[in-house]
C-alpha cells in the first residue's frame, strides 16, 4: 500500500449513503462518476500532481496548457509537457491558440499521434502577456475569429471531443460569455466551462455564480455546463451546483496543497459523508508523496526543487515555526525532507485557517488589449504574434 493510499484509508470512515447529488459527467464518449475537472495550471498540473489528485477521486484531470504553435512546430519543451501516466484515462489536454489553421493542425496532430483523448480550449487566461496579443479571455470578443478557431479545432480533432473554457468577458462593459457559448456549441464543442470572473478581475473578489446559472439556462440541456471560481471545499461545490444547476465544477487554486479535496468532492457528489480532514502527519505524508512523484516525472533534483513552491500551501494554517518553514522551502533531497517533516508537530489537527482562498488573488485592473481591439467584434483577422507560451484561466 502506498503512503497516499494509506492516508486516504485513514481518512475514510464507513460513510452513510445519501442520494447522489449529480449524475456522472459525460464529455463526448467519456464518462466519469464524479463531475469534477482539475483546471490546468502552469507549473502545477504535471503528471505527478495529477496522479496525486487522481488517487483521491475520479474526475477529468487536465494537463498544463499546450500552445498550438508549439505543438505544430514540435517545440521540444512543448512535447516534453505532453506527458500522461499509462493508466490516465481519459487523457485531457488544454490547447491554446489564436490562429484557426494552427489550431486545426494542432488538434489534427493530437488525433493522429494519439496524444490525448479530449481537447479543452483556453479562452480564459487574463494575464497581460496573453490579452495584449488578443488571446485568452480577450479573444471571444472577436466573434467571427472565435468561431473560426473553435470550428477549426473541432475539424482537426475528428472524433476527439472538444470543450471550451472561458470567462464572463473582458470587463463589466464587455461581457462575451453567452455569445461565446452559443458560438462554441454551434461550432461543435461538446461542453463549456465558465470561470465566473471577468479578465479585469483576474483572481480577485468573488466569482459571480449567477452568470453560471444564466449560462446553464442559455445552453441546450444536453450540453454540460461547468462552473469555475471559488471552489475551495466540497461544500462550495455543492453550493455552486445548488445555486446554478451546473453539471459539474472545475477546480483550480482550491486544490493547491490540498489534493485530498478531490476525495472530498467524490464523497460529496456521491452523497456520502466527507472524510475527516487530515492531521499534520497525514498532510506531511501527502507532501512527501508529492515530492516522490515529481522526482519520478522530472528527476530527483528538479522534482525536489519543484515541490518547494507547494510547501506553503500544504502547511497553510498549521503552527509551524518560521525557521522550519524556511528550511523546508530550501529542501534539497528526499532525505532532508524526511528529516524536516519529522520536526513538525505531527499530531496537530487540520486548522480552520487553512480553508478558503489559496494561491495568488491579486487585484483587479485594466485589461491590456491590442490597439483598436474593441472597435469591431466581427473582425475575423488573426492578431499578429499572439501565439505566446503562457497558461492560465
Amino acid at each position: 500500500m502506498t503512503v497516499q493510499t494509506a492516508v486516504r484509508a485513514e481518512r475514510t470512515d464507513t460513510p452513510a449513503r445519501r442520494e447522489r447529488v449529480l449524475p456522472p459527467l459525460r464529455i463526448g464518449p467519456y464518462e466519469v462518476d464524479t463531475p469534477v475537472v482539475l483546471a490546468p495550471m502552469a507549473g502545477i498540473t504535471n503528471p505527478g500532481f495529477r496522479r496525486l489528485c487522481r488517487e483521491q477521486g475520479a474526475g477529468y484531470y487536465v494537463c498544463e496548457m499546450i500552445t498550438s504553435r508549439g505543438l505544430v512546430e514540435k517545440n521540444p519543451l512543448t512535447l516534453r509537457m505532453i506527458a500522461f501516466d499509462g493508466d490516465e484515462h481519459p487523457r485531457s489536454m488544454q490547447l491554446y491558440g489564436v490562429d484557426p489553421e494552427s489550431m486545426r493542425l494542432a488538434a489534427q496532430s493530437i488525433r493522429e499521434r494519439d496524444l490525448a483523448d479530449h481537447i479543452d480550449m483556453n479562452f480564459g487566461c487574463p494575464v497581460p502577456k496573453v490579452t495584449r496579443k488578443g488571446g485568452g479571455a480577450a479573444l471571444p470578443f472577436k466573434r467571427k475569429l472565435f468561431e473560426r478557431i473553435v470550428s477549426s479545432a473541432v475539424e482537426g480533432a475528428g472524433d476527439r471531443p472538444v470543450t471550451v473554457k472561458m470567462r464572463i468577458g473582458i470587463d463589466d462593459e464587455h461581457h462575451t460569455y453567452l455569445d461565446a457559448a452559443r458560438i462554441a456549441v454551434d461550432s461543435g464543442a461538446v461542453a463549456v466551462a465558465l470561470h465566473a470572473r471577468t479578465a479585469a478581475q483576474r483572481y480577485s473578489g468573488q466569482a459571480d455564480w449567477e452568470k453560471i446559472a444564466r449560462l446553464r439556462d442559455a445552453v441546450p440541456a444536453h450540453i454540460p455546463v461547468l462552473g469555475n471560481g471559488d471552489i475551495f471545499s466540497a461544500q462550495d461545490a455543492l453550493d455552486m451546483v445548488s445555486r446554478t444547476a451546473c453539471d459539474g465544477v472545475v477546480v483550480g487554486r482550491g486544490c493547491l496543497g490540498r489534493p485530498w479535496l478531490f476525495g472530498d468532492l467524490e464523497a460529496a457528489f456521491a452523497g456520502r459523508e466527507l472524510p475527516a480532514p487530515p492531521n499534520l502527519a497525514q498532510v506531511a505524508a501527502t507532501l512527501r508523496r508529492h515530492a516522490v512523484l515529481l522526482g519520478e516525472h522530472m528527476g530527483p533534483d528538479k522534482g525536489i526543487r519543484d515541490v518547494r513552491k507547494h510547501i506553503a500551501w500544504y502547511l497553510k494554517g498549521f503552527p509551524v515555526g518560521s525557521e522550519l518553514r524556511r528550511s523546508l522551502g530550501l529542501v534539497d533531497s528526499i532525505d532532508e525532507l524526511d528529516e524536516l517533516l519529522a520536526q513538525l508537530p505531527l499530531d496537530e489537527p487540520f486548522p480552520a485557517e487553512a480553508d478558503g482562498p489559496r494561491g495568488r488573488q491579486g487585484s483587479p485592473g485594466r485589461v491590456t488589449l491590442p490597439e483598436h481591439w474593441l472597435d469591431d467584434p466581427d473582425d475575423p483577422s488573426v492578431p499578429f504574434g499572439a501565439d505566446v507560451d503562457h497558461s492560465g484561466g
